[in-house]
């Protein structure tokens, strides 16, 4: 299969022809079942008629994506989310204050939706992007589009049509190139389903941009034993490149560059490829790192750059990547939250001691 890239903001200022005819194009592959891409605010989604049992399997066939793992519904105007879930006041009152924007609210499903776009649960998740490509598309297919992240499952999330295009290129005949993402980081997922609300994954819209709505918000991100993933990203692993991914404090970036160099002359290894993400307070004192990425001077930056620079350490074949802890306030909570999913537990290199035998 031929994949194309369709350029949305050169045909939007330069030729409104072609847009129209783009999304007629696009909207016709979704009412025959095929997949699109499109940019959202958030990452770029894969996109399918969340209606149609046949084309959202396509998703799951094409990211190699478990069959548990529930989907998020876009849709284009509140009315939809009544036809699709049984919408809550408190979820109306969320709606008229975020979106469109980053908010994702998981609800009772309806039978309108099948249970392949739901992961097999009672629930669905509906959010309202607000890139205008992503609006324009679902308006001119008339249908709610389901769309998790345009990745290959496991792996940094997509936040450029490039990404889309490394990772889909053959398994889906569109992408929509609606330029880099404003927020880097996927919508924050709200529980409204359950008697609690809680957030199920952080996003930009923090539990301190609720607590208006919701005072006293916790966050439950992480899955109980034996208990059922409402939302992407719960249950496993995400974000990861290639190579180990270790978290490390500031101050603690430079001397585990020099302990992970070391540790391979200790063992009679070829010097390893080590790759830093570091804000650039973080770069302190590694300037001789040949490898470095800097992430931003500030948390909005850091989510905005993360997932390119999991993907930058794919394309220089990392072997290790070294990464920056950051506070866990705010939107630190989302940015840490895949940074240690994208680690999984893995610990700072450690300089063997002189003369220390290693098999």
């Amino acid at each position: 299969m031929e994949t194309k890239v369709f350029d949305y903001f050169a045909a939007l200022y330069n030729d409104r022809a072609a847009l129209d005819k783009a999304f007629y194009r696009a909207a016709a592959l979704l009412r025959a079942g095929e997949l699109v891409a499109f940019p959202t605010e958030t990452v770029y989604g894969l996109g399918a008629n969340a209606l149609s049992a046949p084309a959202v399997a396509k998703i799951y066939q094409a990211k190699g994506r478990p069959s548990d793992n529930p989907l998020i519904v876009h849709i284009a105007d509140e009315a939809a989310a009544d036809e699709l879930a049984e919408v809550t006041p408190l979820a109306k009152k969320l709606m008229a204050a975020f979106w469109p924007g980053p908010l994702t609210l998981v609800l009772p499903a309806k039978p309108a939706l099948p249970r392949v776009t739901t992961g097999g649960l009672d629930t669905v998740g509906l959010r309202m992007p607000a890139h205008p490509a992503a609006l324009a598309l679902i308006e001119a297919a008339g249908l709610p589009i389901a769309a998790p992240s345009a990745n290959l499952s496991g792996r940094p999330s997509p936040t450029s049509a490039a990404h889309v295009y490394h990772d889909m290129r053959g398994k889906i005949p569109l992408v929509i190139d609606g330029g880099e993402t404003a927020a880097g980081l996927e919508s924050t997922v709200l529980d409204l389903a359950s008697p609690v609300p809680a957030i199920l994954r952080p996003g930009v819209i923090t539990a301190a941009d609720l607590a208006e709505f919701i005072p006293g918000l916790t966050e439950q991100t992480q899955l109980p034993k034996g208990g059922v993933a409402k939302a992407p990203g719960m249950k496993y692993r995400h974000y990861a490149p290639k190579a180990r991914v270790v978290l490390c404090e500031r101050a603690e970036l430079y001397p585990a560059y020099v302990a992970a160099l070391k540790e391979a002359a200790q063992r009679g290894e070829p010097q390893p490829k080590i790759a830093v993400l570091a804000s650039l307070a973080g770069l302190s004192g590694l300037a001789q790192a040949e490898h470095c990425f800097l992430l931003g001077e500030n948390l909005t930056q850091v989510a905005q750059n993360l997932f390119a620079a999991l993907r930058w350490t794919d394309e220089i074949n990392a072997d290790l990547v070294l990464a920056e802890r950051f506070p866990e306030t705010g939107l630190g909570i989302a940015i840490m939250n895949r940074l240690n999913k994208a680690a999984a537990g893995e610990p700072l290199p450690q300089p063997a001691a002189q003369g220390e035998k290693h098999d």
